[in-house]
């Protein structure tokens, strides 16, 4: 069975999108490719078991293995040498992707202390949407007791739009729950 916003998508997204950006094509209307979590992990330097800690946790909340990210180059000031695990990361398509975007927008953001929406502006000019939770614990997949530590994660959107006002709309209709936009007062 499809995940539920897979079929929200090709069953009343992608044809209304369609008519309100005046694209006939159907494989030219905006559509999600993919989803990447990044978690860099700076206590990985002193530890490994932060790291592990981070890889379970995100085996957890993607649902696959994350791929271990390493060093590029070695900086003195971070004591970070080249070739030191400091982070890990997962790319989500297809099935997984709509299953987690379901979960972050439906269970997950409602759960973040203070919550009034995700920013309307943190797109990168290419249609593509990035953002960052700073407790992994928001995920209920994730027990306290063996996650008691705190650590945060930035999440990616990868959309096919080519503008960002177009990957805006594209996230409205899935239900992303964006802050209003700030209204300018006239004197």
């Amino acid at each position: 069975m499809a995940p539920r916003l897979q079929e929200l998508y090709f069953q009343t997204i992608q044809s209304e999108l369609g008519k309100e950006l005046g694209i006939k094509n159907v494989l030219s209307i905006p559509r999600i490719e993919k989803i990447s979590i990044n978690m860099g992990v700076g206590e990985a330097m002193q530890d490994k078991k932060f790291l592990e800690l981070a890889a379970d946790a995100m085996t957890e909340i993607a649902g696959q293995k994350p791929v271990l990210t390493i060093a590029r180059q070695s900086i003195a000031g971070f004591r970070l040498r080249e070739g030191v695990a400091i982070g890990c990361k997962v790319t989500l398509r297809r099935d997984r992707m709509y299953e987690f975007l379901d979960r972050l927008i439906s269970i997950v953001l409602p759960r973040v202390r203070d919550f009034r929406g995700v920013s309307r502006t943190a797109f990168d000019g290419n249609g593509n949407y990035s953002m960052g939770l700073s407790e992994w614990l928001v995920f209920p997949e994730l027990t306290g007791d063996k996650f008691a530590k705190a650590q945060g994660m930035n999440i990616a959107i990868v959309t096919s739009a080519s503008t960002d006002d177009q990957a805006r709309r594209l996230l409205e209709m899935f239900g992303m729950p964006f802050r209003a936009p700030k209204v300018k007062k006239t004197a």
